[in-house]
């Protein structure tokens, strides 16, 4: 039997950041690159492990932990970590990693995909095209926002809330924010300017979430938050699906309370075909690809291997989330 740790990793992931763990570990993987690791599988393997890479479909709660006595690391193939009860893994001196800053751009950039096609009715007038639906040029036909020159209202201003509004800048926008905390070097840099949600909410023409999924913000876009938009405002949701309230997002789509949606994440992933929001002409939708580029994919797995391997050889992991647990 093998003295050296083990690593389980719930994916398959780039064959360069599997080798970099295979270097230092024995290193065990589901896979598959779509297929969810089974809940029974994931628990049998973590009961052997001491590391284990996971993804945002892996529940790592006081359950899996119980049964996990070598576990000493979870790293997170993502920037949030809500599917990880930190507080579960931080009472059992379980150091938590996750992959901020290689995805900023990544993400930024899909945020920015969404608007553009939500504003310009990209994906509808792609349909109309290819199902034979485009009969002639029309004064009015296919007319959407324009989002040069409109006002753009970002709810989250960390790293990725910022790359967006340095896009924003770039096509002459105002750019507003919201966020716990003032950024005034994002105010000196880009010219931002700080509102609180309400205001936010009733004069941005762009609204875009980049905050992550915690008790304060699950459901933070609701009924009243909607009702207090523009009618010819587009919701951009690259966030967390657990930030809006859907049912309320579908109803003002629905009855023409606000123009559009672009939404890359949802509250239950994979979404149900069924969904009203997917009925709706003005909804854009993505199967959460926020990060999904091919280099920022390896640079995440990559990442993920030296957290890994700093963790469990003595070093100092580059992205803790609990640092705490290093100085236990």
């Amino acid at each position: 039997m093998s003295s050296r740790p083990r690593i389980y990793i719930t994916r398959k992931i780039p064959a360069e950041a599997v080798e970099m763990l295979q270097a230092h570990f024995d290193v065990g993987m589901w896979e598959s690159e779509e297929q969810v690791v089974p809940r029974e599988v994931l628990v049998q393997e973590a009961a052997r492990a001491d590391g284990l890479l996971t993804m945002l479909s892996e529940r790592v709660d006081d359950d899996l932990l119980d049964k996990a006595p070598h576990l000493k690391v979870v790293a997170n193939l993502a920037v949030g970590y809500d599917n990880i009860v930190v507080d579960a893994c931080t009472r059992r001196g379980i150091l938590v990693t996750n992959t901020p800053r290689v995805l900023t751009e990544t993400t930024a950039d899909l945020a920015w995909a969404l608007l553009m096609a939500a504003a310009r009715r990209i994906v509808e007038a792609d349909r109309v095209v290819r199902e034979g639906k485009w009969k002639s040029w029309a004064p009015m036909y296919m007319t959407g926002q324009d989002v040069h020159g409109a006002t753009i209202g970002l709810i989250g201003m960390g790293a990725i809330g910022s790359a967006v509004a340095r896009r924003a800048r770039g096509f002459d926008m105002k750019i507003l924010y919201h966020d716990p905390y003032r950024r005034e070097d994002v105010e000196r840099e880009l010219g931002a300017e700080y509102r609180d949600l309400d205001s936010l909410l009733r004069e941005s023409d762009f609204v875009v979430t980049m905050t992550p999924l915690t008790p304060e913000t699950r459901g933070l876009i609701g009924e009243r938050e909607l009702s207090l938009m523009k009618s010819s405002a587009v919701l951009v949701n690259p966030s967390r699906g657990g930030v809006v309230d859907e049912d309320a997002l579908y109803r003002a789509l629905k009855e023409g309370r606000i123009w559009a949606a672009g939404l890359d994440v949802f509250a239950q992933e994979p979404v149900p075909p069924t969904h009203p929001l997917l009925t709706l002409p003005n909804v854009v939708v993505a199967p959460h690809i926020g990060s999904a580029s091919i280099p920022t994919r390896k640079a995440m797995a990559r990442l993920c291997a030296q957290n890994l391997i700093a963790a469990l050889t003595g070093g100092t992991p580059l992205t803790p989330v609990n640092p705490e647990v290093l100085k236990a």
